[in-house]
């Protein structure tokens, strides 16, 4: 399974390739619709990737936790971050 620092990685990877594209041909629409779509597309993959987290059993020897500990836990991992150079 891909880890979640890959997966976020990529996905800045991608945008910012594409927004430094539009930065180069000084097209500030683009350059707005990218930073708007890289963030709605950063909450929806967190959200995918903190679901994935919630529903993977735990590892062989490891306790099972509630899904309330589990989402405390992940509340306190958030780190949202915006695409600017």
């Amino acid at each position: 399974m891909r880890s979640r620092d890959r997966i976020v990685g990529n996905l800045e990877d991608l945008y910012r390739r594409e927004f430094k594209q539009a930065e180069e041909g000084e097209d500030r629409a683009r350059m707005a619709e990218l930073d708007f779509g890289f963030q709605r597309d950063q909450l929806y993959m967190e959200l995918l990737l903190d679901l994935r987290e919630l529903m993977t059993p735990p590892e062989p020897g490891e306790e099972p936790s509630s899904l309330l500990d589990k989402a405390e836990k992940l509340k306190k991992l958030k780190n949202l971050t915006r695409l600017r150079p």
